[in-house]
């Protein structure tokens, strides 16, 4: 993969993409779909207050992301990105101080959303995995609010991933191979570098193989309700506890929304005699994922991967799991 960055910021400038809106968006909560062309030229730019350098904009992550997209897969289609913000930012500008609300113009209003979230996706690369059709997708996270905005210029946080949509559903499919919860750059080349190292790094075809194996193994309805229960108990353990078993990201009101689907869901409800596949289950935490906020999205994305994963091996290799065992 060639890592090479010619004249970044020009051909950054130069990019006119727009999102586009899911009718059913892959995350929800108290999200918004912007398009990037209203965070280019409608939303201002934080700095740094102690010496008034830039942030990295919404945009600029987006297009450092769609161009190492590009760069790792130039002969396939890259479809316009999907974009949800959240947490509002409103301000005025200096001539507007005092005057009152119900008379200020739009040019005297300012915004930025603290929280952004994105994805593209990749259709070419796709595959089926008990009858869902998933499809690769990349994309990435800011939120201002893990920033120290009142201190110098210097690397900032983004999170970053690649893994499969569901297009049954829309659900995210990411796995702790294809995330960074914490890339931090100081300039967009930078950036641009490190999101190409993930790409270049992600193993589709093991992540498949993965997905598909969540398929091959269910819970009795016993075994399911005590998966609820020990969800339910987990966030009551001690340190010492919570150490020594799979983690859990997930509120109680998520794992009330994966109990309401177990009998409720069209594509991922419980079988006629109980049963659910860890593949349904997969995806009834996902499912319940949409109700995070953007900074949390992904750690939970991630998460619910890993602890289905878990229960696969614990049933595959007959070993103890705490969330499944006595």
């Amino acid at each position: 993969m060639d890592l090479q960055i010619n004249n970044m910021q020009g051909r950054i400038a130069q990019s006119s993409m727009l999102a586009r809106a899911d009718k059913n968006p892959f995350i929800e909560s108290n999200t918004r779909s912007v398009e990037l062309i209203h965070l280019k030229n409608d939303c201002i730019i934080p700095v740094f207050s102690k010496d008034m350098e830039c942030t990295i904009a919404h945009h600029q992550f987006i297009e450092a992301t769609n161009l190492a997209a590009n760069t790792s897969f130039p002969k396939l289609e890259i479809q316009e990105p999907n974009i949800r913000a959240s947490h509002i930012i409103k301000g005025r500008v200096p001539t507007a101080i005092g005057k009152p609300v119900k008379d200020l113009l739009d040019e005297e209003k300012t915004l930025y959303y603290e929280r952004m979230m994105f994805k593209i996706d990749i259709p070419s690369i796709k595959d089926n995995v008990n009858g869902n059709e998933l499809n690769l997708s990349l994309g990435g996270v800011r939120a201002y609010n893990q920033e120290n905005l009142y201190s110098k210029k210097g690397y900032e946080k983004f999170k970053v991933f690649i893994g499969f949509k569901n297009l049954a559903c829309t659900n995210l499919c990411v796995s702790s191979d294809g995330f960074v919860e914490e890339l931090r750059a100081s300039s967009i080349d930078e950036l641009k570098v490190k999101v190409l190292e993930l790409l270049e790094n992600f193993n589709i075809e093991r992540q498949l193989d993965i997905l598909k194996g969540m398929t091959e193994y269910f819970l009795t309805e016993k075994e399911f309700a005590k998966f609820l229960g020990k969800c339910r108990m987990y966030n009551y353990l001690t340190r010492k506890e919570k150490d020594s078993i799979p983690n859990l990201l997930l509120t109680d009101g998520q794992i009330g929304a994966v109990t309401k689907g177990y009998y409720e869901d069209e594509s991922f409800s419980r079988n006629i005699d109980g049963t659910v596949s860890l593949w349904h289950l997969y995806n009834l935490l996902t499912g319940s994922n949409k109700s995070s906020y953007i900074d949390s999205f992904l750690s939970r994305s991630v998460n619910a991967h890993d602890l289905v994963y878990s229960l696969v091996n614990s049933l595959k290799n007959q070993t103890y799991n705490w969330f499944l065992d006595n």
